[in-house]
């Protein structure tokens, strides 16, 4: 199957797709597809984020108590001077990175959880399955998301999850951190990930679903680890 026939049926006939790439797994090409329009948006969204952060940094009286106020007033002025055709370009660069190593430690850690269920299954085919979905959440969700931060100007208060259904919230708020780590597209990525994985470990689609979505909530509490300890320095 050929990648547009690959990319047309991860959205409208997944499951004879994702069996497909399962037993023959060609990535590369999907995986700088999605890396191109990884870092496309993260380009695009780059001075909002930089924007956001001054933001949320500028005057922080708690996190120059924590900082000190020369290394503080040093962030500032470095974050103030920062160009935005730089910052486009690091955040292109970090986020694509990001990306890269965080779908292959992903794979390598769905590798592990498979084997409690199965003796079948191996790295490369797990890898494929995960750059297909991402057709999903980063080309799909990221077009979505790329708008949507464009049009707000905004990216901390921009979100494509459940946090939508409060938009009073403030992007520190212990109800929107929890609410925007259920996102629309990760949902809808992991049921397609779940139809690969059954493939993959040649089990059942309902085991290979509750793979996927256990993985998804590791993921999430890692996430929310980091998230709060990141709201630590703002509030």
């Amino acid at each position: 199957m050929n990648l547009a026939g690959r990319l047309q049926g991860s959205f409208f006939n997944p499951t004879p797709t994702f069996k497909a790439i399962a037993e023959k797994p060609k990535w590369v090409d999907a995986f700088v597809v999605v890396l191109i329009f990884v870092a496309i948006a993260a380009y695009l969204t780059a001075p909002f984020a930089s924007q956001d952060s001054l933001k949320a940094m500028k005057d922080n009286v708690k996190l120059e108590e924590k900082m000190g106020k020369e290394r503080y007033d040093k962030m500032v002025q470095g974050m103030e001077a920062g160009g935005t055709s730089a910052a486009q370009i690091r955040g292109a660069a970090f986020g694509s990175v990001l990306f890269a190593v965080g779908l292959f430690l992903s794979a390598l850690v769905i590798l592990v959880m498979g084997r409690l269920v199965s003796t079948e299954g191996a790295f490369i085919p797990v890898v494929a399955v995960l750059v297909h979905a991402n057709f999903i959440d980063k080309i799909l969700g990221g077009a979505v998301r790329t708008g949507l931060v464009l049009a707000r100007q905004s990216v901390f208060q921009t979100t494509t999850s459940l946090a939508l259904l409060a938009p009073r919230l403030d992007f520190t708020s212990v109800p929107y951190i929890l609410l925007s780590q259920i996102d629309f597209f990760q949902i809808w990525m992991f049921g397609l990930v779940g139809l690969g994985l059954a493939s993959v470990f040649r089990i059942s689609l309902k085991k290979g679903l509750v793979l996927s979505y256990s993985f998804w909530l590791l993921k999430t509490l890692v996430n929310l680890g980091l998230a709060f300890f990141w709201r630590s320095f703002l509030v």
